[in-house]
């Protein structure tokens, strides 16, 4: 059984419901019509129901079962703006109507509400207006940086704890994080791996550089966080400064990190900078068809979960399955 099909099998012994916004795009009500015929969790897309239904009708997707809300008509649009009028008191009860009236903010004030447990957009929305909103509503107290996660699986891969699963972070939120914020993310990430594969994370802060082998700004800021994170969590296994190579490929450590706790063996890859980070998600999805599911949301309250703009009805399939998985006690 493959890791998403075991997200789905927890998924369906605690059914949640997740909410999708962008119910014009095909590949939303497609992953909408797999789960719902699975029964793994229950599905309220946002919209105009005629459009949605006959969108999916061109498109040959049976929606019978969905539920469809429409922002602009439903019942509790003045409930949640008050709500969110309460949250953000710099804007005024019609403006929070407004903002509630739009499918993004309307699935996010369902589930602040409890009347949704999560929620997944991105498909057709940036990042950084699906993020921002999130962060508006919520961040999490005591937080100190919000982070993305991706987790990756590379099919017919040997290293990745032998099974080719993989978390990468930060891939789509912080542009050049400090020292602070990388351990910060690390040990997030370490946490989402351990959610989600019940297995034990471990840690490689990647660089252009390998216990020394360069010295400059760059690598000392991988060095500093490393060492934040090993005294703030003494128990995870961690490297870093480490080189790709160095991090998933033993016999490579062998020779250039031979004292390394990771031992080429890490399936959590800390990118030190969004650059690095998404063009490295890209290139092995891209050029090893691996599986990329999320980015999924560190360090809010509920689960309020991003897709990529160029995902597949796979990637959407898995991304709502393990925001479902999220949100089980």
């Amino acid at each position: 059984m493959s890791l998403i099909e075991e997200i789905k099998a927890r998924a369906k012994v605690d059914r949640k419901t997740v909410v999708l916004p962008e119910a014009m795009d095909c590949r939303i009500l497609k992953a909408t019509e797999i789960l719902l015929s699975e029964k793994v969790v229950d599905i309220v897309l946002l919209g105009n129901e005629e459009k949605i239904r006959n969108t999916a009708q061109e498109a040959k997707i049976n929606l019978q079962h969905a539920q469809i809300v429409d922002p602009v008509k439903a019942e509790k649009t003045e409930q949640y703006a008050t709500l969110l009028a309460k949250i953000d008191t710099t804007i005024t009860l019609q403006e929070a109507t407004d903002l509630v009236k739009n499918p993004v903010y309307f699935g996010m004030m369902m589930v602040k509400a409890g009347d949704a447990d999560g929620y997944v957009s991105g498909a057709m929305n940036t990042t950084k207006n699906i993020l921002k909103t999130a962060m508006r509503i919520f961040k999490k107290e005591g937080t100190k940086i919000l982070s993305t996660a991706l987790l990756m699986i590379v099919p017919n891969h040997e290293y990745g704890g032998k099974d080719g699963v993989y978390i990468f972070s930060d891939c789509a939120l912080n542009e050049n994080p400090g020292y602070l914020a990388l351990s910060e993310i690390a040990v997030s990430s370490a946490k989402t791996y351990e959610k989600f594969t019940a297995k034990k994370a471990k840690v490689a802060m990647l660089s252009y550089s390998t216990f020394g082998s360069a010295k400059s700004p760059f690598t000392e800021k991988v060095i500093k966080a490393t060492e934040r994170v090993k005294k703030k969590c003494p128990d995870l296994i961690i490297d870093g400064e480490l080189q790709l190579d160095s991090a998933i490929v033993p016999e490579i450590a062998k020779t250039k990190a031979p004292n390394s706790e990771v031992k080429g063996e890490a399936n959590v890859l800390i990118f030190p900078d969004i650059n690095a980070g998404n063009i490295g998600c890209k290139l092995v999805e891209r050029l090893a068809n691996a599986q990329m599911f999320g980015p999924i949301c560190q360090g809010l309250e509920k689960p309020i979960n991003d897709l990529s703009r160029g995902c597949s009805v796979e990637g959407i399939v898995g991304t709502i399955v393990m925001t479902a998985v999220q949100a089980q006690k």
